[in-house]
């Protein structure tokens, strides 16, 4: 017979699988619904669902970002490198080849992200503990 401390904790553990999957499943579901809407929908639907699920993905997306060990993984120096390469690789590439508002709304987001990742960059150098002093006497 199981104790009731096992019962609540396999219980808190299978709450906590189903949260993880439902924020996963909500983030890629908004992903597709902001980007594949226009196959599917025309006029105002398309829009709805374009702005809905980008409104779902960036919820998910900022709970999700939240856990530990996404929080940790993104914040290792290659993962930065990354962000800020690629990002502001795009907010340029955006820049020039975009016209009108929409081009300077998406370099300026992209470029937003890139700045993001460079903080973070710095903000990691400036905590790296200093090496330890050596003593020359050798004592």
């Amino acid at each position: 017979m199981k104790s009731p401390l096992a019962t609540a904790k396999s219980s808190a553990t299978a709450k906590s699988s189903a949260a993880h999957v439902l924020l996963w499943s909500l983030f890629v579901c908004g992903l597709a619904a902001g980007t594949a809407s226009g196959a599917v929908l025309d006029g105002t639907a398309k829009s709805v669902a374009t702005y809905a699920g980008i409104g779902v993905s960036l919820l998910a997306g900022s709970r999700i970002a939240k856990k530990p060990r996404i929080r940790a993984f993104l914040s290792t120096p290659p993962v930065l490198w990354f962000l800020f390469l690629f990002n502001g690789g795009v907010a340029a590439i955006c820049c020039f080849t975009m016209d009108g508002a929409q081009g300077i709304m998406a370099a300026a987001g992209m470029g937003l992200v890139s700045l993001g990742a460079a903080g973070g960059l710095v903000a990691g150098r400036r905590k790296q503990p200093a090496p330890p002093a050596t003593n020359p006497a050798g004592a």
